[in-house]
């Protein structure tokens, strides 16, 4: 089954930018959706984007929309989620997660995580 495991999280400026990656481990994403969740501290996770692998269509959060671009590379089987004009409230543990393409929206397959701080 496949195991999405994320890079890219660190320490950045407000301001600034980071790029945080999605690669397929022991499987596909074809014929899945791909989200990007992330939480911060003592808080639940939210879904920020997602990207639908078969015709790359993308859904944003209103709290990104217009910063973050969700992308995906089919050769590299990788989702990129592109975060530009980063702000202090971005700060959390960014999750990378995958379901199938379905009319359920349950995401079954989840990443470790990796931390992204802003700092003012």
């Amino acid at each position: 089954q496949v195991q999405p495991v994320e890079s890219g999280g660190g320490l950045v400026q407000a301001g600034g930018s980071l790029r945080l990656s999605c690669a397929a481990s022991g499987g596909y994403f074809d014929s899945m959706v791909v989200g990007w969740f992330r939480q911060p501290p003592g808080k639940e996770h939210t879904l920020v984007a997602a990207i639908g692998w078969r015709d790359g269509s993308t859904w944003y959060s209103d709290s990104v929309k217009g910063r973050f671009t969700i992308s995906r590379d089919n050769a590299k089987n990788t989702v990129f989620l592109q975060m530009n004009s980063l702000k202090n409230e971005d700060t959390a543990v960014y999750y990378c997660a995958a379901r199938w393409d379905t009319s359920s929206t349950v995401y079954d397959y989840w990443g470790q995580g990796t931390q992204v701080v802003v700092s003012s």
